[in-house]
Formats: structure tokens, C-alpha cells, sequence
């Protein structure tokens, strides 16, 4: 076989289809998100606004932030040394777990290098745990809860997106004395709508299904203490497995679950994507960790009031313009453009004219024809910066109508 060739097509497939997909070389400044600098593939360099970041609420430029990892950082030094098992474990660690747990209301809480790996490993450990387990599987999940649930070996089934009825009807299907699991989220990220938890919920209790909560894009964003919407909603007891992350509005690293001390135990003890990696520096244990207490806090939900604030005008002044939205009433600004290659050109043409970044959101991502620009304003964009980028989408949004008029002619 000539591997060279079958790379070279396989990457030229991507190309043509208008879906490759290009890195960004930014430079965050301390102190100064969501202003970073953009550095040019011929070298030259130009100050933009990033859009599309996953730090929600500025917390990976916090303060607190910031000056637990300094502490930590001249206590410990840089790595952890190992696996949790082997030398991997510190007061750090347990620390972030302590405060994980609390956070959700669960009596113990594990942590994992990403929020990937922490489904992945979980959900294809379960079945080792419970023989026979039938997991029930949301149709938009995650890759990662996908793969973990590939993986497992097990039974498993895909119910249509957030319909309770499709999800009856397959449980009534199976054997009712086969153990169960209903996995899926409270903010499915690239749309922003959310989950129908309670009625989830209310259908795992009569049919005694074990459910599993991915709250990876709400926990920080969501509740009075920033447990998710699982904590809004009143519902964080009635959840057996919360999966959530700290890279997103925790703003530093990692994955974790929480639940009962003997789940916890038993994938610590199973899971193999957490016995054999090495664990998360002590230093990003710390950040987390402070994050963490702060967004438990009234100062932190005063950035969640900000946050939600900004998101709201962001979507009023789009939608004034006519641009199709995509409002489920979440934190999430989903612009439907529907065509990989024009949301190239508005992302291109954004970062090249504006100054603001914002990542095209393509296939596999995405499904085909579902292309979209996908914005996350934050506390820390004010409202000039909103303004500018809502009057370079009236710019842009035109010229790529036109630009599509043309090809279709």
C-alpha cells in the first residue's frame, strides 16, 4: 500500500469538502482575556477578541485563580510525579475532589485529565461493575460518552434527541430486570438546549435505571452555587453519575465524576483510563480547585448574572439583523450558516477584517448542513466589543449571501 497516498486522500477529502480544519495561533495575555494576540502564518502579528473560547467566565485569568497556581506551583513544582496510584496524589488532589463533591452534592467525586477521558473511561467500565447493563444513549451525546459506551462491550441504545417517549418505548422493549443506565446531557453545546432531566429522571425511577449526567457544559454556569442545571432545577440528588469539567468555566483543566462513595470507588478501582494515567499536576489540582470555591460563591454568581446578561443581548441584537439564531434559552450563541466552506469564509473573514475569532463549527462536530458559527460571550466582553461584532456580522452576513446567491446561480 503506498501510505503516503492514502493520507494525501484523505486530507484532500477534507479540503474539498470545505471541512479542514485549520489551527489558530494565539497568544492569551494575562489579565486581558478575551483580548489576546493572533500570529500570522507569515509571522506578523494582530491583536483580536476571542469569541468561541470555552472559558465562560474569564476564570483562567482570575485572580484567585491565578495565585493558588503560583502557591502551588512554588510548594510542589510542575508534575505530579505518576499515576494516583503511584506517588500521583496529593493534598491538591483531594482537595479538588473534596470540593468537587460538595459542589454537586454527591459524597465522593474523581478526577481525570479531561473531561473526555472521564466518560470514556466510566462508561465503558460500568458493565464490568453491572453485567448485562443496557445503557441508554441521547442521539447528539458527546464523543466522548459515545465511545465510552462503543467501548464497553455491553447492550446499548440510542434514543431519538431529548424525546422520553422513543427512550420509554426502547426500555419497554428490553428485559425489566436487566440493569440500566440513561445517559445524557444538560446542555448539549453545539445547539445550546437543553436536556429534559426531570422527566428523565422520573422514567429512570420507575423503571429503575441508574442516570448519568454530563454536565460538562453547565457546571460553573448554572444553580446558586454553580452545581449545573441539575442544581438549578433541584434535581442533583435524583442524578446517580455527574460528569462535568474544570477547562471550561472552572477555567483551568481536567475532568471529573461524582457520585456515591462505592461508584466512585468501584470505576477508581476499574476504570483503566484512570488507573493508568498520570495524574493532573498538583498546580492545575490547585487552580481548580480555587475556581471551583469561587464559583460557589456570591461573587461568582454575579459573572454567571453577567454572563447571562451579555448572552442575552448578544442574541436580541442578532437576531434584530434577521441572522438565524439558534436560542434554546442557554448560554450558547449558535448562528446557522449551513454550509462548511461560507462558514470558513465568515470565520476567515472575521479574524482577517475584525479582528474576532470565532472557529467554524463543521462535520463531524456538527451534522452535515448544520455548519454554523458558534459565539460564547463571557462577563469580561463588554458591551463595545459586543457592538463590534454585531456590526461585523451585518457586514459579513450580506457579502456571504450574495457570495451564495452566486454559486447557486
Amino acid at each position: 500500500m503506498d501510505y503516503d497516498k492514502a493520507l494525501d486522500t484523505a486530507l484532500t477529502r477534507l479540503h474539498d469538502e470545505g471541512r479542514y480544519r485549520t489551527f489558530i495561533d494565539i497568544e492569551r495575555r494575562k489579565g486581558h482575556f478575551p483580548h489576546a494576540v493572533w500570529r500570522r502564518p507569515d509571522g506578523t502579528r494582530k491583536d483580536i477578541v476571542v469569541w468561541c473560547g470555552n472559558d465562560y467566565l474569564g476564570m483562567g485569568q482570575h485572580p484567585v485563580v491565578l495565585a493558588a497556581m503560583h502557591e502551588a506551583l512554588e510548594a510542589t513544582g510542575a508534575g505530579s510525579g505518576g499515576t494516583r496510584n503511584i506517588s500521583g496524589t496529593t493534598v491538591h488532589h483531594r482537595r479538588l475532589e473534596a470540593e468537587i463533591a460538595d459542589l454537586h452534592g454527591k459524597e465522593a467525586a474523581l478526577v481525570f485529565s479531561s473531561a473526555y477521558t472521564a466518560n470514556d473511561a466510566t462508561l465503558s467500565t460500568l458493565p464490568k461493575l453491572f453485567p448485562g447493563l443496557i445503557i441508554y444513549s441521547d442521539a447528539l451525546n458527546h464523543a466522548s460518552m459515545i465511545e465510552g459506551i462503543k467501548r464497553n462491550g455491553g447492550a446499548r441504545r440510542i434514543f431519538r434527541h431529548n424525546d422520553v417517549q422513543h427512550l420509554r418505548e426502547l426500555i419497554a422493549a428490553d428485559d425489566p430486570a436487566a440493569p440500566k443506565l440513561i445517559a445524557f446531557e444538560s446542555i448539549y453545546s453545539m445547539d445550546g438546549d437543553f436536556g429534559p432531566i426531570r422527566e428523565i429522571c422520573d422514567l429512570a425511577d420507575k423503571v429503575g435505571a441508574l442516570t448519568y449526567l454530563d454536565e460538562v457544559h453547565a457546571a460553573g454556569m448554572y444553580g446558586p452555587r454553580g452545581g449545573g442545571v441539575a442544581e438549578r432545577d433541584g434535581l442533583m440528588a435524583r442524578i446517580d453519575v455527574i460528569n462535568a469539567t474544570m477547562g471550561k468555566a472552572f477555567g483551568v483543566f481536567g475532568g471529573y465524576i461524582a457520585a456515591g462513595a462505592r461508584m466512585v470507588d468501584a470505576v477508581r478501582s476499574y476504570a483503566p483510563g484512570f488507573i493508568f494515567t498520570t495524574s493532573l499536576p498538583p498546580v492545575v489540582a490547585a487552580g481548580a480547585a480555587a475556581g471551583i470555591a469561587f464559583l460557589k460563591t456570591a461573587e461568582g454568581q454575579k459573572l454567571r448574572d453577567a454572563q447571562q446578561l451579555h448572552a442575552r443581548i448578544l442574541k436580541m441584537r442578532l437576531k434584530g439583523l434577521g441572522l438565524p439564531i439558534i436560542d434554546h434559552g442557554s448560554h450558547i450563541v449558535p448562528v446557522h450558516v449551513g454550509d462548511p466552506v461560507h462558514c470558513k469564509m465568515l470565520s476567515d473573514m472575521l479574524l482577517d477584517e475584525f479582528g474576532i475569532y470565532a472557529q467554524p463549527i463543521n462535520f463531524p462536530t456538527v451534522p452535515r448542513g448544520t455548519e454554523r458559527l458558534r459565539f460564547t460571550p463571557s462577563p469580561v466582553h463588554d458591551l463595545q466589543q459586543i457592538e463590534a461584532l454585531v456590526r461585523a456580522m451585518d457586514h459579513l452576513w450580506g457579502h456571504c449571501a450574495l457570495n451564495r446567491a452566486e454559486v447557486s446561480a
